[in-house]
């Protein structure tokens, strides 16, 4: 969540399809939307707001074979330099029994890696202060925050795009 100062507009709305139609006439008005808040995902608003694709599952991937990479390298390092062992008659390295300790170290190190990259990546932390425009986004209310400086339209031209789109609400937000 980024830390962010300035004035907003926000509007807020009653219902998911009624803000996801709403997105499309704000920026066919030619509105900026900063952010929409909802209690829960809404399919397609990403799209509907011009989110870029993500690519965290290359990072996934990524986290994956460095898991893969470290539990071959344990495997080969315990198992065939530093403590060898003939176990039921096989070789010491012998990959077929070691696919299980292989699977697991690439999911751990996915696991881990992953939750790591969405705290840092979203911002959260302990000491970090949420961006809240209004409460009631957590419960039942979907919220649309639109940053003013960075849009050409005055606050009364937003006004009306936003309550002309459904929105119950129309507010300014000092942040």
């Amino acid at each position: 969540m980024a830390e962010s100062t300035g004035k907003f507009l926000v509007g807020v709305y009653d219902d998911d399809d009624v803000i996801l139609e709403a997105v499309g006439k704000v920026k066919q008005a030619g509105v900026k939307i900063h952010e929409v808040y909802s209690p829960f995902a809404i399919h397609g608003m990403d799209v509907a707001i011009g989110h870029p694709r993500t690519r965290i599952g290359i990072a996934a991937f990524m986290f994956g074979v460095t898991g893969l990479a470290c539990g071959l390298a344990l495997i080969l390092w315990t198992m065939g330099f530093d403590w060898p062992m003939i176990i039921g008659g096989k070789d010491p390295i012998s990959f077929p029994n070691y696919v299980p300790v292989l699977f697991e170290m690439t999911v751990l190190f996915t696991a881990f890696g992953m939750t790591f990259t969405f705290f840092i990546s979203n911002g959260f932390g302990p000491t970090v202060k949420p961006l809240l425009f209004d409460p009631r986004c957590t419960d039942n209310k979907f919220v649309m925050a639109i940053d003013l400086s960075k849009n050409k339209l005055s606050e009364a031209e937003i006004a009306t795009v936003l309550k002309s789109s459904g929105a119950e609400e129309v507010s300014v937000k000092q942040v």
